[in-house]
């Protein structure tokens, strides 16, 4: 019978592999050598690094990351062992979409900030930047979308532009970038020097990419900052940024009940189609739909930046989890852990 490791805070997977697979769950952080010496696939989240030191010596042929994000996948080393990789890209798009715009209403509208009309500079528009440019283009925003890797082979260039223009343009700027060697640090004094003063900015992408030290230097002529991910995360996060964000929230900008199917049901079907489970082929785990949000008036007019806070902050009340974290930043993976997944929302 297969053996499979498998991250027990994965939702929904409990019960679904045993039919086909012995499975013995763990938390992330304490998969090691030992525990997948005599496996044949794992089941991951980010907290689990799989590299040599990890894997060598064991008999792991498949991995599935139910996350978007390859950069705790040392994808090398698994190639040189001929050791099958899967993640699930776009899992959690809509649930980032969601909590970008609603940290950005919410911090607008108290702070008194109008958005429709203003321009909205999303860096990196795959699955989830391109989500969020186009919740944006519904709401009122002009949106500049800076993406080199997908412009190069777009057949419509006209709807990038180069980061230069969009950091001299935006009046928000979000960033959405995938972690790597051409991303780590590239949000750096250079690039906050051509920010305007004035612009909101969010980074819901990795804590890496960012400068912290560029980024509080210029956080005196922000109009705001909204953090969900931090250098050093999930122990020695700066006090300091905490301190400097208008939100601040511990890495669930995609923790939503949609996102959490999604990335389970992409593994679990992987790992089907990589071991020939036919059952799993189609696997989703059981769901309602998801429910309609109005961000525009009857008539399809928009909304005054207050009324659109009001009805995003009544799906994704984000402030208990700003408090959350300003309250104890040392539990930043205990707030994470025990996060109730919330509901995103279809909006057209």
């Amino acid at each position: 019978m297969i053996k499979v490791v498998a991250d027990i805070d994965i939702p929904y997977l409990k019960g679904v592999l045993e039919p086909y697979a012995q499975v013995e769950y763990m938390k992330g952080k304490d998969i090691g050598p030992s525990s997948v010496r005599g496996a044949d696939a794992l089941f991951v989240r980010t907290r689990t690094k799989c590299d040599r030191t990890l894997l060598e010596g064991s008999s792991v042929k498949f991995i599935t990351s139910a996350t978007i994000g390859t950069d705790h996948i040392d994808l090398d080393y698994l190639a040189s062992r001929n050791t099958a990789f899967a993640n699930a890209p776009g899992c959690n798009a809509g649930g980032v979409m969601q909590y970008v715009h609603t940290a950005l209403f919410a911090v607008a509208a108290a702070k008194g900030i109008e958005l429709q009309g203003k321009t909205l500079g999303v860096i990196g528009v795959g699955n989830t930047g391109s989500r969020v440019a186009a919740l944006g283009e519904h709401l009122g925003f002009k949106v500049l979308r800076n993406d080199p890797p997908k412009e190069a082979y777009a057949e419509d260039k006209s709807i990038y532009c180069p980061l230069e223009y969009l950091l001299d343009n935006s009046d928000i700027i979000t960033m959405h970038v995938p972690l790597d060697q051409t991303t780590k640090g590239m949000a750096d004094s250079s690039f906050f020097s051509r920010v305007k003063p004035g612009t909101i900015f969010i980074n819901a992408s990795r804590g890496e990419v960012l400068c912290d030290d560029a980024l509080l230097a210029k956080r005196g002529e922000l109009a705001a900052l909204i953090l969900d991910v931090w250098n050093g995360e999930p122990g020695a996060i700066s006090q300091e940024l905490i301190d400097a964000a208008d939100i601040a929230t511990p890495h669930i900008a995609g923790y939503s009940y949609e996102g959490k199917i999604n990335g389970t049901a992409m593994a679990v079907q992987a790992f089907a189609r990589h071991f020939g489970i036919e059952g799993l082929y189609d696997f989703v785990p059981g769901h309602t739909p998801v429910p309609r949000l109005e961000l525009r008036d009857a008539d399809g007019g928009f909304l005054p930046t207050p009324e659109v806070a009001s009805r995003l902050l009544s799906a994704f009340p984000i402030y208990e989890l700003d408090n959350a974290l300003r309250g104890n930043p040392s539990s930043f993976e205990k707030i994470r852990g025990e996060y109730q997944y919330r509901r995103e929302f279809v909006w057209r």
